[in-house]
């Protein structure tokens, strides 16, 4: 039980924030944190039916348990922000530091930014220095794992990799029905790990302690390491897009990426982590980095057989506060971006019946979709697309007569139009690859998916 917050001290006023160690045992993982001599802060992490590890195997689960208890971290730091983080126990090797240092700058950078802090600078690291160890090759399974989320981009990742054959598990974390009903409509093996965070973090919140957006992605991405070392699987397959690595905003002189977490600097420093200080043979990476959100959609679009399960609305995935009472609230900027993303590719009548309305003809959606658009202001702070993509979905459904008279798709026409130039509006430039990825050449097959 969290303890009253009265008995609580307020993490704000905290010199050093501390990882104070982690252990594991029949299936669960312990992260322990601290404010100065402040209470502990205990997060668990059960990994269901795992079976007993031995040898080298063993060896690299501690390493990974280790890297996640670095990286999940940034979920507790974020209360107090102390300018000192200290690591208690064995030392750290200067590659690991260096990523910690990205990720508790870049990933909180939407935070900072939200609650008017600079990081820059004040992240003092005090960690017993250590000489880099190579990470062993364990012999693991041709098998991977896919994060699903319950949205689109999982899915058409899932359906990749099925299509040249390659073995999958389905695995999220936390307890989402709604994300559990997608991965058993998947077909595939699944593997649902619980992640509970210490409860004196809300008991913090609600002492007004500093809070917002953290880099989820980059725990629940240390979080399936773990889980590929217990279960076996030499492939860890998440769906980012190479929309997810352009920043939602600047800000004196920094980009602020809400996607950070889900974009190819995190992905190559993380996977390089991986293979260097856990696992040799164990690849990370996103299977969709080199296409745009609306190549995903546009395969998404051939993928039927999910329309009446998966959903993109963050309204559904909340730790607290009201959900919405079916799959799409229709008021968010996912809702907003996956309706327009999806319409060039969708027949109308199969769009609405899906969202069960048409937002594209209601003028008090106007401030939502103009924000995608970057019309008067930057995208929004959400995993949606670039704004030019945005724009070139909207140019297309100006064209199309079913679309062009919606309440919108007039507005976008008559308003905003006229202001862009129409060469930067083509559909096509977006439906191709560009760009580097990590996919393993086990995977590469599965690229192909998205090209028709």
């Amino acid at each position: 039980m969290p303890s009253p917050v009265t008995e609580l001290p307020d993490p704000r006023q905290a010199r050093v924030f501390r990882f104070t160690g982690c252990d594991y045992a029949a299936g669960e993982a312990r992260l322990r944190y601290a404010f100065d001599e402040g209470p502990a802060l205990v997060e668990r992490i059960r990994f269901p039916d795992a079976p007993a590890l031995a040898g080298a195997r063993a060896d690299s689960f501690q390493r990974a348990l280790r890297l996640l208890h670095l990286l999940a971290g940034v979920s507790y730091y974020k209360a107090g922000v102390a300018p000192e983080l200290r690591i208690e126990g064995a030392g750290v090797d200067a590659a690991t530091l260096d990523l910690l240092r990205a990720v508790y700058t870049h990933g909180l950078a939407e935070f900072a930014y939200r609650n008017g802090l600079d990081l820059r600078g004040r992240m003092h690291w005090q960690v017993q220095p250590a000489a880099a160890s190579a990470a062993p090759a364990l012999g693991l399974l041709p098998r991977t794992l896919v994060p699903i989320g319950g949205g689109k981009d999982s899915l058409v990742a899932i359906e990749a990799l099925r299509s040249i054959g390659a073995e999958c598990t389905a695995a999220w974390v936390g307890n989402s029905p709604l994300i559990a009903a997608c991965a058993v409509h998947t077909g595939l093996p699944t593997l649902n790990i619980e992640r509970t965070l210490a409860p004196e973090l809300f008991a913090y919140n609600r002492m007004g302690a500093w809070n917002g957006h953290v880099p989820v992605t980059a725990v629940n991405s240390a979080i399936l390491v773990c889980a590929a070392i217990l279960y076996g699987h030499d492939s860890i397959a998440f769906a980012n897009e190479r929309s997810a690595s352009s920043a939602t905003l600047e800000y004196d002189g920094q980009p602020v990426n809400h996607q950070w977490s889900k974009g190819w600097d995190f992905e190559q420093a993380f996977a390089h982590a991986v293979r260097q200080g856990v696992a040799a043979d164990l690849h990370y990476c996103s299977l969709l980095r080199p296409w745009s959100e609306l190549a995903v959609t546009r395969a998404f679009a051939r993928l039927p057989q999910y329309f009446g399960v998966f959903s993109s609305c963050n309204r559904n995935f909340r730790i607290l506060g009201p959900k919405p009472s079916d799959r799409w609230c229709g008021q968010c900027p996912k809702c907003h971006f996956v309706f327009l993303a999806l319409a060039p590719f969708l027949p109308k009548p199969r769009l609405l019946a899906i969202f069960g309305r048409n937002l594209l003809d209601d003028e008090t959606q106007a401030a939502g979709f103009d924000a995608l658009l970057e019309y008067r202001g930057h995208k929004p702070f959400e995993c949606v697309g670039e704004g030019a993509e945005a724009r070139a979905a909207m140019a297309a459904l100006a064209q199309r007569p079913e679309w062009r008279e919606d309440v919108l798709v007039a507005r976008f026409r008559s308003e905003i139009l006229v202001q862009l130039d129409p060469a930067a509006l083509a559909l096509e430039p977006w439906l191709t690859p560009q760009g580097a990825h990590g996919v393993p050449a086990r995977l590469a097959g599965a690229l192909d998916f998205l090209r028709t």
